[in-house]
């Protein structure tokens, strides 16, 4: 699948800008990983984009919209990934893709949240600062912390450095993003 196969379908199910944008954060994280990783970038990038696709329009349904219309396109490593970017589905995660999906999802949200708060925006955010409001259960309390740790450990990354890399990705990029 092209990107822009993977934003068409994108953008025929998703309408929230806060939605929108989180689909492209975790776009640029995940794409920024498989080169690091030497992985398929277009792939790794289709996948942060597509993760909650259908959550915007058929929040009861998610993830098995975008998740079934993948596997009817024969896009099955995205499609698995997807199901398994939360670890209360229960679904396993046999490739770097699936937990890296899951190390990336809720930390690169939560990474932007903190941006938000801070006059300066990303520009001078740092590991440090994330791992303290990580520790504040009262900020950005949807974002669940179980779910960071258990990608982090998966995805086999020291936490300090997965957050200083999405930093970094997320600051190359802050204009686009508004942060």
């Amino acid at each position: 699948m092209t990107k822009e196969e993977a934003k068409e379908i994108l953008v025929s199910m998703t309408e929230n800008p806060s939605l929108l944008r989180h689909a492209r954060t975790v776009e640029l994280v995940m794409e920024a990983y498989a080169e690091k990783f030497g992985e398929d970038r277009t792939l790794w990038a289709n996948t942060g984009m597509l993760h909650d696709a259908d959550y915007d329009k058929y929040p009861d349904e998610h993830p098995n919209r975008i998740v079934k219309l993948l596997r009817e396109k024969g896009d099955e490593d995205m499609a698995h990934a997807i199901s398994a970017h939360y670890t209360k589905w229960n679904v396993p995660y046999n490739s770097l893709l699936d937990k890296s999906l899951l190390a990336c999802d809720e930390l690169t949200g939560f990474i932007v949240a903190c941006s938000q708060i801070r006059p300066e925006g990303i520009e001078t955010l740092t590991a440090k600062s994330v791992k303290k409001k990580l520790k504040q259960k009262s900020f950005a309390a949807k974002v669940e912390r179980d779910e960071i740790s258990a990608g982090v450990e998966m995805m086999g990354v020291d936490m300090t450095e997965h957050i200083t890399f999405i930093i970094e990705v997320l600051k190359t990029n802050k204009e686009e993003l508004g942060i």
